[in-house]
Parts: structure tokens; C-alpha cells; sequence
């Protein structure tokens, strides 16, 4: 593992500090000084930064939480254009947590964050259902329920997307699950259920169909649910939901 992946993996610092901590000569391997920023540290070696040995942590110890997002933050360690991160808002004990998976700039609700990275790349890689509370500015129609039932592939998949996005087709699995919340005017609010975390899925889908996604809440993830968590606010898992996680994460070694 490359030395400053393995730093951020195991102790508080990212891999942007571990690059600047290896320039400044704080970073010893088996006590000498290391400079090679594409070091690979291999088994046995002893990492130290700042004269304290930076052990290997479990492979599944981890602390995670679950994040009330707002919306008008990015889910980034920072922005060439100034604007607010997740990490400008979250307490600074969780500076070196990574998210599991992403919110856009305008969506809001339920982010996991654990500082095992492992972790969060099983669970952004796996089949997990994620529910989202949603609000489309057009009526639902027949062609849209059709699509939620049995899938979609679009060629042309921009509309809805960053216009910076490199993706430009896109295959939509079938929605695990819909229900209609509501019609207000012109607007329809329905609770959809997808098992994917596609750059911007569900704004490009029903942008398809010339609808704007104009309010975009997660309220789920796999068994984490955000319940009653107010904005901006986290909370820890409970011992039930770390419970199911080490399950979850057993069942995708093959173990029993």
C-alpha cells in the first residue's frame, strides 16, 4: 500500500496531510526518514510520523456515523470555487472520516461516514438499498412509472447532470420500490428505492421525461435510517446497526 494511503487508512490524517507530513521529513520507515512519496509499505515495515508508530488498524474496525447533510454543501475536502464542504460543517473529530458514497450540491439527508475506508467502498459497491424522499416539478406519468418498473438505458444521459460530468449514456436498473406522497399544483412528491449511487441518477432519469428534480432527500441507507436527526447534526450508530453492518460485512467475505 502506498505510503500515504496507508497513513490516511490508520490514523487521523488525509492523504493530502500525509504527502505534506512525508515533505517536511516527519515520516519514518523503520526509523529513517522517507522522502519517496510512492513508497509501498510492505509487511513488517514500522511506519512512524512524528516519532509515533502509526499501527494497522483491523480490517473491519471502524467507527461510522450518520450525517444529516444540508443542502448547499459538497461532499469534498475542498472546492476550487470557495464553496461550502461537508467538512466546513462537521465537528473536527471527523475530519479524517470519508463518506460512503456522495450527495450533490443540492440534495440533502443521510450520509455515512466512517473513517475505515475499506468500509465505505463495500458499502458504496454494494447493492444496498438507498430510499430517497423526492419532489419533481410535472405530474407522474405513465411512461415515467413503466421506467421505474422496468429500467432504462439512455444513450444520452446529460440532461440532469453536471454539465462538467464526463458521463454521457447511462443504464437504469429498475426501481426497487416507488410510492406516490402527493400532488401539490404541478408538482408530484413520491418516496423512490434504488440499489445503485450513479453520478446524479435520479435527476437524470427524470430529466428524461423533462422533469426537474427540485428536492432530493435521503432517508436510508441499507438498515441506517436518518429518522428524526436534525439538519447538520450527527449521530453514532446504535449497537443494533453495528450489529447488522459486521454481519453485512462477514456475508460479503463469505463468511457465516
Amino acid at each position: 500500500m502506498r505510503i500515504n494511503k496507508y497513513i490516511a487508512h490508520n490514523s487521523k490524517y488525509s492523504r493530502r496531510e500525509a504527502d505534506e507530513l512525508i515533505k517536511e521529513g516527519r515520516v519514518n520507515i523503520n526509523r529513517q526518514p522517507i522522502k519517496d512519496f510512492s513508497y509501498q509499505v510492505q509487511k513488517g515495515d514500522r511506519v512512524f510520523v512524528n516519532g509515533k508508530e502509526i499501527f494497522p488498524k483491523p480490517e473491519y474496525e471502524l467507527t461510522m456515523i450518520i450525517y444529516n447533510k444540508p443542502r448547499g454543501s459538497l461532499v469534498t475536502k475542498k472546492d476550487d470555487r470557495g464553496r461550502t464542504t461537508i467538512y466546513h460543517l462537521l465537528p473536527g473529530k471527523f475530519r479524517h472520516f470519508v463518506p460512503v458514497g456522495r450527495l450533490d450540491f443540492a440534495s440533502e439527508g443521510l450520509l455515512l461516514l466512517t473513517d475505515n475506508v475499506k468500509v465505505a467502498t463495500i458499502l458504496m459497491e454494494s447493492k444496498l438499498p438507498r430510499v430517497y424522499n423526492i419532489k419533481i416539478d410535472k405530474m407522474v406519468t405513465d411512461d415515467m412509472i413503466k421506467a421505474m418498473q422496468e429500467g432504462l438505458i439512455l444513450e444520452d444521459a446529460t440532461s440532469g447532470g453536471h454539465s462538467k460530468s464526463k458521463i454521457k449514456s447511462m443504464n437504469f436498473a429498475p426501481f426497487l420500490d416507488f410510492q406516490m406522497r402527493g400532488t401539490t399544483g404541478k408538482y408530484s412528491k413520491l418516496r423512490v428505492t434504488i440499489n445503485e449511487g450513479k453520478n446524479r441518477e435520479l435527476r437524470r432519469f427524470f430529466a428524461h421525461f423533462g422533469a426537474e428534480v427540485v428536492d432530493l432527500k435521503r432517508v436510508a441507507y441499507g438498515n441506517f435510517e436518518l429518522n428524526n436527526l436534525p439538519e447538520n447534526k450527527t449521530r453514532y450508530l446504535t449497537t443494533k446497526e453495528y450489529e447488522w453492518l459486521h454481519l453485512f460485512l462477514k456475508e460479503q467475505r463469505g463468511e457465516r
